[in-house]
């Protein structure tokens, strides 16, 4: 289902970064996260509710341009 808040993401497994692109077009790149995590999101009915569960606040992270 598509999301209403996540446009895209991208995981990079070796160095366990996750990308992600709102809709608003914001792209930010969060660091650290587990494998494990990514594979829950992308199973995950509603990207956004699981991001702001399980992401948001948990990971450090920078805006990317």
């Amino acid at each position: 289902m598509p999301s209403t808040v996540i446009r895209r993401f991208d995981y990079d497994a070796s160095a366990h970064m996750l990308d992600i692109q709102f809709v608003s077009g914001r792209r930010y790149r969060y660091f650290d996260v587990p494998e494990k995590v990514m594979e829950r999101m992308r199973a995950a009915p509603s990207k956004g509710r699981f991001f702001n569960a399980r992401v948001r606040g948990r990971y450090r992270f920078a805006q990317l341009r």
